[in-house]
């Protein structure tokens, strides 16, 4: 074993450690690795920088801005929501319908994409099927990995393997040749998520009530200025209430008319009631000291907060919203969007306490109170997902029909070889810009550019694996193992391993990371063994997509984990059962479909 090869095996493991770990963001662990590869002389320019010239990445940006284009019209959620009104009537076949179409768009288009936009339908449907959210949102995101594993352009780990492996000399993986074996893991995934998912799923999240939801009641109260308060003639800014009791004056009702405006610089009169966000050692406190009535041990309900113009909704922060890494202070959140945060949901945990001081994550679930008007351009900025209620109306832009025929086309014509996605994404996206589907702002903001760093700063790490001889060296380990075996299982064993070690290593890491890793390792066991390496290449794909038993493992499994109220261990519960099942089918399906 060389020194570059010992460097290399630990400069992995502290990939992964720092991924797991979350000390940085996905693409500053990336960028570091990629800095101390070129800094330590591993790499030369062109290699350092080959990953943002990579014709998969440049690929994934172009299917981001198609991806917009679909999403401006609403087709999908129109589609879908006329769809499942026509098997209304029976849940299981309703359910049903509506994740198998999830999983076909999600074929064809960004599967984070295809989550952002049904979590707002799929808890309106668990609605009405009377049912908790937490039953329905994991096997959302499901169905939309596994859909993804449908297509070559399903998802971005089928495109960068495949981009490893045409660099390696293999012959590049069909559009729809992922099907043969896809369409089985996804009918046994829907059959798993229909009838058994939901049996082992917590009801965690209630439909009805979203102060219950987060168990607002003792944080939200009304509050009577009486005739001795030093509140009267004074405002809530001059006598600093929000510092001084670390409250929240989310209204003032005054003679039965509701002040939302500028709560903080109104003049307060006697017999004014306010609204009030806090704790109870808060309220207490600011009992005494400002001598106002609590009105009432009943806590504010929903439907008291709900008045006039007022909403109280759930909204998430996507990776795409300037907030994040910024305290709700720091993000002068109030100001700028002119709503309350009442309490913050995130991994299983519920906040409400000085949330003010709170650093905001992606996918943090947030409770929103506000104005309507002010919720939706909230909304409309796309930079936080509205879980509330949807229109689910198709939105005729000038053009609208070219973002779906462009989508279709390109993919269609990749499909039967007239044109390479590369190319057909490129003029499809040019298109859309020139006939002002979107806008070329719009364009440059749908691209997931922490997605896009991230993977073109590991492409070179691939390279030092094999260049360093480590993909060599891993090869002739497994390979001494392997070489005991009787020759007639040595294939399906190799297969077996190489499919667990990447299910394992994507459920901790990211996906993208873990298909750049292994894709050499595997090209290396299979030219040394004489093995085709085809079937090991589309097993390192679906593996590496089989991101099940953790949150961590899969964007969109981290989309759905605040909405849920779940906890990490319902990933594990729901999701090793699966992983499991699919680990057996693939050593059993995948060698007859490419034979060894």
């Amino acid at each position: 074993m060389t020194f570059e090869i010992v460097f290399v095996l630990a400069l992995i493991v502290l990939a992964f450690i720092l991924f797991v770990s979350e000390k940085f963001s996905l693409d500053v662990t990336a960028l570091f690795i990629l800095t101390i590869l070129f800094t330590g002389g591993f790499l030369t320019v062109e290699e350092a920088i080959s990953g943002f010239s990579n014709p998969a990445v440049i690929t994934i940006a172009l299917l981001f801005i198609l991806s917009q284009g679909l999403q401006k019209t609403r087709i999908l959620e129109y589609l879908i929501v006329r769809i499942n009104k026509l098997v209304s009537q029976s849940k299981n076949l309703g359910l049903g319908v509506y994740l198998l179409t999830i999983a076909f768009a999600s074929a064809l288009m960004n599967n984070t994409a295809i989550v952002a936009v049904f979590m707002p339908v799929t808890i309106r449907l668990a609605h009405q099927y009377h049912m908790s959210p937490s039953k329905l949102l994991i096997p959302l995101s499901y169905a939309a990995i596994m859909g993804g594993t449908l297509t070559l352009v399903g998802t971005s780990t089928n495109l960068i393997v495949n981009a490893v492996y045409i660099e390696n000399g293999g012959s590049p993986l069909g559009m729809f040749e992922f099907a043969k074996y896809g369409w089985i893991t996804l009918l046994v995934g829907l059959i798993y998520v229909l009838w058994i998912a939901p049996k082992i799923l917590p009801s965690r999240t209630v439909t009805s009530s979203l102060t219950q939801s987060y168990h607002m009641a003792g944080y939200l109260t009304e509050m009577k200025i009486s005739e001795d308060s030093p509140l009267v003639g004074s405002t809530c800014q001059e006598r600093n209430v929000n510092q001084s009791y670390d409250v929240i004056v989310l209204d003032i009702q005054r003679d039965g008319r509701l002040i939302a405006y500028n709560v903080g610089r109104q003049t307060l009169r006697v017999g004014d009631i306010l609204f009030v966000k806090g704790s109870l050692e808060s309220f207490l406190r600011m009992k005494e000291v400002e001598k106002v009535t609590l009105l009432t041990d009943e806590k504010l309900t929903q439907s008291e907060l709900e008045q006039d113009d007022n909403i109280l909704v759930e909204c998430m922060v996507t990776d795409q919203s300037d907030v994040i890494g910024k305290t709700l202070r720091e993000a002068n959140f109030r100001k700028r969007f002119g709503a309350f945060i009442l309490a913050i949901r995130r991994e299983g945990l519920i906040i409400r306490k000085k949330i003010a001081h709170v650093v905001l994550h992606t996918y943090d679930t947030l409770l929103i109170y506000g104005a309507k008007r002010q919720i939706s351009e909230l909304e409309k900025s796309g930079k936080f997902i509205l879980l509330g209620e949807m229109q689910a109306d198709l939105v005729k832009v000038r053009f609208w029909w070219i973002s779906i025929v462009s989508i279709v086309l390109t993919v269609f014509l990749a499909a039967i070889g007239v044109l390479p996605i590369l190319k057909g994404a490129l003029i499809s996206a040019v298109i859309l810009m020139m006939f002002r589907v979107i806008s070329p702002n719009e364009a440059y903001e749908s691209i997931h550019w922490q997605v896009i760093v991230l993977i073109a700063a590991l492409i070179p790490l691939g390279i030092v694996i094999q260049s360093s001889g480590t993909a060599t060296y891993i090869a002739n380990m497994i390979m001494q193992y392997v070489d005991t075996l009787s020759p007639s299982i040595q294939p399906y064993v190799l297969f077996a391993l190489v499919y667990f070690v990447t299910m394992v290593m994507t459920e901790v890491s990211s996906n993208t990371a873990t298909a750049i890793i292994m894709t050499p390792i595997v090209i290396a066991i299979t030219a040394d063994m004489q093995f085709d390496p085809r079937p090991f290449i589309f097993g390192v794909c679906f593996a590496a997509s089989a991101s099940f038993s953790t949150p961590v493992g899969y964007q969109t499994n981290l989309m759905v984990y605040g909405p849920g109220g779940y906890r990490f261990s319902d990933y594990m519960k729901t999701g090793i059962p699966l992983a499991l099942t699919f680990w057996i089918l693939a050593i059993l399906i995948i060698p007859t479909i490419w034979p060894f």
